[in-house]
């Protein structure tokens, strides 16, 4: 059996994906309002928007406990799996990478490794299905960790949100940053450099925002051949219009693309409206 491909509930893969690659998904909590569930599983898109939307809100995430970890590559490696190949949201936006290492420690370094991918949604997907490309190919322990790597560094996000306030709530950017926001009126673009949540560029009005979306991932696909991964939160109209345009821009460079709602977890911490673009450049 080739090298088993484990991720989390953020990479947002499209279902059809994950059967395809036989990966392994672990959920991440969400807790809306006192009502816990595993995202993706019991808690979903409408749920955090719903909940987000309302005057008393409590929103909050945690990340999968270490022994859940372990479980799952036990029962990877016990049904026959060479080795496992861990990959997860960045360590600058939760403790979930933690986890998988003390998992992993527990249950041995020497078959199971642990992928920092410094991003979330498919700015996560991206590197693991390179992962399980390389797994698919027959390619050993280290060899599928490396191909992660690489295609963590051939990928590169950019993310639009109405306001700062649900960053600054669950603490993914400080609050001087958030004042300075929605004391200006701006709408800021983020980006993950070094995996944490940067602000890159701040714009007056959506509008200016999507386009300007477009400009930074055409400038990121450079002239090589890109994969493209738009996301959004109760925006399905700026999805298709940052598409539409990066389309248009990218012409034949343009291989796959995905579309899909992002997930609970980032909600809580984005906000309604929120729109992304994640880039993929192809070895």
């Amino acid at each position: 059996m080739p090298v088993a491909v484990v991720t989390d509930s953020t990479a947002y893969l499209p279902p059809e994906l994950v059967r395809a690659h036989r990966l392994t998904v672990i959920p991440l909590t969400v807790v809306l309002n006192g009502a816990e569930g595993l995202e993706g599983v019991e808690t979903f898109p409408e749920d955090a928007t719903r909940v987000l939307s309302g005057r008393r809100v409590t929103v909050s995430t945690s990340r999968p406990a270490p022994e859940q970890f372990a479980q799952v590559y036990r029962e990877l490696l016990a049904a026959g799996a060479d080795g496992v190949v861990s990959v997860h949201l960045s360590a600058g936006l939760s403790g979930t990478v933690d986890a998988a290492r003390l998992a992993a420690t527990e249950v041995g370094d020497d078959r199971v490794t642990v992928v920092d991918s410094r991003s979330t949604g498919m700015g996560l997907g991206f590197p693991v299905l390179a992962a399980a490309a390389a797994a698919a190919r027959g390619t050993d322990l280290s060899g599928v960790r490396e191909a992660a790597l690489d295609g963590v560094d051939r990928t590169t996000i950019f993310f639009y949100v109405d306001t700062l306030e649900f960053l600054r709530r669950g603490g993914r950017i400080n609050a001087a940053e958030a004042l300075l926001g929605t004391a200006l009126s701006v709408k800021p673009i983020m980006h993950m450099p070094d995996g944490a949540i940067v602000v890159r560029d701040k714009v007056r009005t959506a509008s200016r925002g999507i386009a300007r979306l477009v400009d930074l991932a055409v400038e990121a696909a450079g002239d090589t051949q890109v994969d493209l991964a738009v996301h959004h939160l109760a925006a399905p109209q700026r999805a298709e219009q940052l598409l539409a345009a990066l389309t248009e821009r990218l012409g034949d460079r343009l291989h796959d693309t995905y579309v899909s709602e992002a997930g609970a977890v980032v909600a809580a911490h984005a906000g309604p409206g929120l729109a992304c673009v994640v880039v993929h450049r192809r070895p």
